[in-house]
């Protein structure tokens, strides 16, 4: 059925705001296949256009070109021009009581060595780290500029090269964002990993009229503010409906698409996981389905996105209570999403009909997992620290190999750059050869 109808969709738009321009935009240069520039990879959907991955590894797994420590923290690692960028925390990467340093860095290594070239240090206070201390959120890189959000709000733009501060917000002290989410009981601090639109940087903010915050790219003045919808830890990503773009935010118990040059709320629909856990990254495909799923209260959704005229529709497809993606990542394959569903220790990894919702099988012996789709391969990175290569299609899965990479916990999707892979866990930061000559006995 419509699930938002004319009347009802104008109401949500007027309890939402709709937003104000402020400034005119201009555009951006998509990201290339080599380049892993934001949260989700090249097209922010954890899928990589490459070729040459080995169909097997050694027994000992894939070989390690360096290894180094890092530190705490669940940020990305992002790749431009010979160069890693990522957060991280010091302090221990296994007690649930710490200690952590009230501090956090951005740091640019040296992509072939692992040795550091910059690093951004600032205060950031210790929140509820019982489950994995703070940064969450994974920087943006948009020309010579990286934008990256800390645990406590902390905004800054800096200049890739040097690590120079080019602006700072702190949205807490300066545009009044709640210091920390209201409703979920684990209250870890800020995960939204900002998206770019033109010369716009974009991302949740929090508070009256400001769920969502646009800031100009070149000295970080507010372009629109809009929304009165609660927010989350999800990142926000940009769509194509029927010729339009549009920005998806997952919001604590809605997904809501906006106009990425003003703001305005075009539509809504209710999702509630309960208590804001509204955690992953949605995922669309071109036959304007839109994926998206919680554990805890909730489930899984796919809606259908039609526009006529000016008026943008969402008509629910399925919904179901048995498929619960936690906060690691999925991916879509063809008319199927992949990702370990269930909560905390009991997950499968899973295939399911993005039509119609139908789960073919389930494959025990991964547990929460982090995935990347590259070269007809699933790579499988398991919050216990398990690397594996799969092959995943709607009939079933076959492991291809599977390694024990790290000692402590990765909550952090690993980035594929050619057949080069950078993983992180809560203690150092590795670069693997998966390519075909590498991993010859």
């Amino acid at each position: 059925m419509k699930c938002l109808q004319t009347t009802l969709a104008t109401t949500i738009l007027l309890a939402f705001g709709s937003g104000s321009s402020t400034a005119p935009l201009s555009a951006q240069d998509s990201p290339s296949a080599g380049e892993w520039l934001q949260f989700g990879g090249p097209n922010r959907n954890f899928t990589v256009d490459t070729t040459g991955l080995a169909e097997e590894w050694p027994e000992a797994g894939p070989p390690q070109i360096w290894s180094r420590p890092l530190g705490t923290g669940h940020s990305t690692i992002l790749f431009d021009h010979g160069l890693l960028y990522t957060m991280y925390r010091v302090g221990s990467p296994n007690e649930r009581t710490g200690p952590w340093d009230a501090e956090e860095m951005v740091i640019a290594m040296d992509a072939a060595t692992g040795e550091t070239v910059w690093e951004h240090k600032y205060p950031s206070a210790i929140q509820d780290f019982g489950r994995g201390a703070g940064p969450h959120s994974t920087p943006l890189i948009v020309g010579d500029r990286l934008f990256s959000v800390g645990s406590n709000r902390n905004f800054h733009a800096l200049d890739k090269k040097t690590g120079e501060v080019l602006w700072s917000h702190d949205l807490v002290a300066e545009l009044g964002s709640p210091v920390l989410q209201i409703r979920p009981i684990v209250k870890s601090g800020y995960a939204c990993s900002p998206i770019a639109y033109e010369d716009t940087v974009i991302c949740f903010v929090g508070g009256p009229g400001q769920s969502v915050v646009a800031f100009r790219q070149s000295d970080g003045g507010v372009v629109w503010k809009s929304g009165h919808f609660l927010i989350s830890a999800a990142s926000p990503l940009l769509i194509d409906v029927d010729g339009q773009r549009q920005l998806v935010f997952f919001g604590g118990s809605l997904i809501t698409g906006l106009d990425p040059q003003t703001g305005e709320v075009l539509w809504a629909h209710a999702h509630d996981a309960g208590n804001d856990f509204n955690l992953g990254l949605p995922l669309w495909g071109d036959d304007n389905i839109l994926f998206f799923s919680s554990a805890y209260r909730s489930g899984s959704r796919a809606i259908r996105l039609e526009r006529t005229g000016d008026i943008t529709t969402s008509e629910e497809l399925w919904f179901s209570n048995r498929i619960k993606f936690q906060f690691l990542n999925t991916v879509r394959v063809g008319d199927y999403i992949y990702g370990t569903t269930g909560e905390m220790k009991t997950a499968f990894l899973t295939a399911v009909d993005v039509r119609t919702g139908e789960s073919p099988w389930r494959h025990r012996g991964f547990g929460q997992s982090s995935l990347l789709y590259a070269d007809g391969k699933l790579i499988v990175l398991t919050e216990d620290g398990d690397l594996a290569l799969a092959r995943a299609t709607p009939e079933g899965v076959t492991v291809l190999a599977q390694v024990e990479l790290f000692k402590t916990r990765s909550w952090t999707s690993p980035t594929l750059v050619g057949t080069t892979l950078y993983a992180r866990d809560r203690e150092r930061i590795v670069a693997l050869d998966l390519g075909k000559q590498a991993a010859t006995p």
